[in-house]
Formats: structure tokens, sequence, C-alpha cells
């Protein structure tokens, strides 16, 4: 009978979770691809989000914003897994190396096309990495006010903090961008 019982809380906890946290599965993939920079770690930090947010369900206060919670695991994954990866050096497989070489060998492209890919996203490349260099508070409300396009009440919700907190935050955000991005345009002669 204990066991019935048992079985039956989870199934209830597996559908609540299917029906809450599920439905905002590729806001937070968006949300972690513009974190991490690349489709592999926004995989994993999804992945690690679920996770967490799925063994800490009864933690969550039903009725709540489920955005907002889910937001903070991941951010709050993301800033542990950057602490972590800065403390330990990257481990390289040789063979991977070896592969690489041996495939990029056999892709010779022509002049055009090496130029087209050097030049073709290089200023989206430049803004990208300038957003990459924010403090990661700075960079969390840029992304997602600016680029996610969520309200100031839903970011000051999503983190915890005072609307007050997020204006001033995406003010010097932008402030912090816009001296990269005109640093950048003068080395490169765009402006004087």
């Amino acid at each position: 009978m204990k066991f019935l019982s048992r079985k039956a809380q989870q199934d209830k906890k597996q559908k609540e979770f299917l029906d809450e946290a599920i439905p905002n599965m590729n806001l937070l993939y968006n949300f972690a691809r513009h974190l991490t920079g690349n489709a592999d770690d926004a995989d994993d930090l999804l992945q690690d989000t679920f996770l967490k947010a799925y063994r800490f369900w009864d933690s969550y206060e039903k009725g709540t914003n489920i955005r907002a919670w889910l937001f903070r695991i991941m951010k709050n994954s993301y800033i542990n897994k950057y602490r972590k990866d800065s403390k330990e050096p990257e481990v390289v497989d040789f063979d991977e190396i070896e592969e690489f070489f041996t495939s990029s060998q056999t892709e010779i492209a022509t002049e055009d096309d090496l130029a087209k890919k050097i030049f073709s996203n290089l200023f989206e490349d430049e803004v990208q990495r300038a957003i990459d260099e924010l403090p990661i508070d700075f960079k969390t409300v840029i992304i997602l006010c600016d680029i996610e396009g969520f309200t100031y009440e839903e970011i000051a919700e999503f983190l915890d903090i005072p609307i007050g907190t997020v204006r001033s935050r995406l003010h010097r955000a932008r402030k912090m961008l816009q001296s990269k991005l005109v640093e950048y345009a003068k080395k490169k002669g765009i402006i004087k």
C-alpha cells in the first residue's frame, strides 16, 4: 500500500513538472545559448537546469512564476559551472585534434570562400564577444531585455531583484557595450 502511494506521488510530480516546467524549454534554451555562446554548452546547461528543477520540484511554490524559478536555477547553474571551469585547466583529446586536422586538409577552401567566412559575421562576432565579456549580472539583464524581449518587471521577477536594479544594470550594461563597440569601430576605421 505504501508503495502505491509513493508511486502515485511520483506520477503526480512528473505530471506537474511536465505541465508547468517543460513548456518553458525553448525560452530557457535561447537564454542558455546566449549565456554559453554555443549549442553544446547550452544543451548541457538546459539539461542541468531541468534536472535540478525536477529534483527540487517539491520546493517550488505552486502558483508562483515558474519562469522566474527556472531562470534563477539556470543562472545559478551557469555561474557555478563558470567558477568551476575557471579553476580547472581544459583537457584536450589528442584524437580529436588529429581528426580535425585530417578532415580540414580535405576541405581546402578557395580564397573567396575563406574571405567570405572570415568577414561575413565579423561585426556580429564582435557584438557577441562584447556581450560575453560583460560581468554575469549585466550580461543576464541585457540578454533577457534586449535579446529575449522581456519586460523590466519580468526580469526583476526572474532574477529576484528590484526593478530599479534591473534598470540600473541594463543602463550600465548598455554603456559598457557602447564603449566596447565604439572602441572596435575606431580600430576598424568605421568611425573617427
